[in-house]
């Protein structure tokens, strides 16, 4: 063999060398491309599953909303009707004549929640306190009396994304 067949498949075995080294790293990084693909694709599918349940999600919110729109417009038009009616109640109650009653003596005293003004120094009888108010009438009264809105609303409310 001459030098020159040598040195050519010195040459050429130098390049398959350089190509199989090449191909070897072009395998490597193929592979990580493919196992970033597929890491990509499982990314994808749980976004898209994540927009599926945000669009349910939206759509128990529309109806939800509506649902309490529906409520509260009832009960809206119900407060009108109380409100309505109360005013009634009250220009016939002021447009009834004046009934002449006595005086109402210290154990029927109205109730009243603003604290009466003191009288001044010279009406002040000695030895009696004007501030003092009997405590124990006014929560017999207090407990008697019916809350304001206990015939307003009926139903139970509804809790957040109740159904009826």
């Amino acid at each position: 063999m001459s030098a020159i067949a040598i040195t050519m498949n010195l040459m050429l075995m130098t390049l398959l060398l350089a190509a199989l080294g090449m191909g070897w790293q072009l395998n490597r990084r193929l592979k990580a491309l493919k196992d970033s693909q597929a890491g990509f694709a499982k990314a994808v599918s749980e976004l898209d599953g994540a927009a599926q349940r945000a669009e349910a999600g939206l759509s128990d919110l529309r109806s939800a909303t509506a649902e309490a729109n529906q409520v509260l417009s009832e009960r809206i038009a119900m407060a009108r009707d109380l409100a309505g009616k109360l005013e009634d109640r009250v220009v016939a109650a002021k447009a009834a004549p004046a009934r002449e009653t006595p005086p109402p003596s210290r154990a029927e005293e109205p109730l009243t929640l603003a604290r009466p003004a003191a009288p001044a120094p010279a009406q002040r009888g000695p030895g009696f306190d004007w501030t003092a108010r009997p405590a124990a009438p006014v929560r017999q009264a207090l407990a008697r009396r019916p809350a304001v809105d206990d015939d307003l609303f009926d139903d139970a409310p509804l809790a957040l994304g109740g159904r009826r």
